[in-house]
């Protein structure tokens, strides 16, 4: 609107026809130019600035779905967590209550025998003891089988593909291994 102005203030002989006398300028030429640096800025607007920008929305959209999977994820290994305490705190209390029983049996021995108490006292113990341990394995044992197929399943479902038995087994050994370290 402003070259319009000028243009028909150049048509005259104002101030403004007298600064672009001045300074060379040839109003058709400018005109052109003008027309031309639009037509190239509407180009480069639609053909490069509008998919560089659907491809930057893509890319947040992108991260904002990594981070709210990463979210799911840190959620589904805090509860297997959880779950894996309860099961250890469940093992201990049942060991213990194991333990305590094979000890009174034990003193009730102890009382009746005073000869073969402490023999069978210390054979009981070590038995209790025994089969605390191993009901301890085998929870162990079994928390770890579950845990490798929750990794299992959650590996599965955040990478979106259906693991074979060889990707299976190895993740269960490499959570089996943390387990253990931890």
């Amino acid at each position: 609107m402003n070259i319009l102005a000028l243009m028909a203030q150049a048509t005259g002989t104002g101030p403004v026809e007298s600064i672009a006398r001045t300074f060379g300028v040839d109003w058709s030429h400018l005109t052109a130019q003008l027309i031309s640096f639009s037509i190239v800025c509407a180009i480069l607007y639609w053909l490069a600035y509008t998919p560089v920008l659907r491809m930057l929305d893509a890319r947040r959209h992108q991260i904002a779905q990594g981070l709210a999977n990463s979210e799911k994820i840190k959620a589904a290994l805090d509860n297997i967590e959880a779950q894996r305490q309860g099961v250890m705190t469940e093992a201990q209390v049942q060991a213990t209550r194991v333990i305590a029983d094979a000890r009174v049996v034990a003193q009730r021995l102890e009382e009746q025998a005073a000869q073969r108490a402490a023999g069978t006292a210390e054979q009981i113990v070590q038995r209790g003891h025994d089969a605390a341990l191993h009901e301890h394995h085998r929870m162990l044992a079994e928390l770890k089988a579950e845990v490798g197929q929750l990794v299992t399943k959650t590996a599965a479902a955040v990478i979106g593909k259906v693991l074979t038995e060889d990707d299976q087994l190895r993740l269960v050994e490499e959570t089996t291994k943390e387990l253990i370290l931890h």
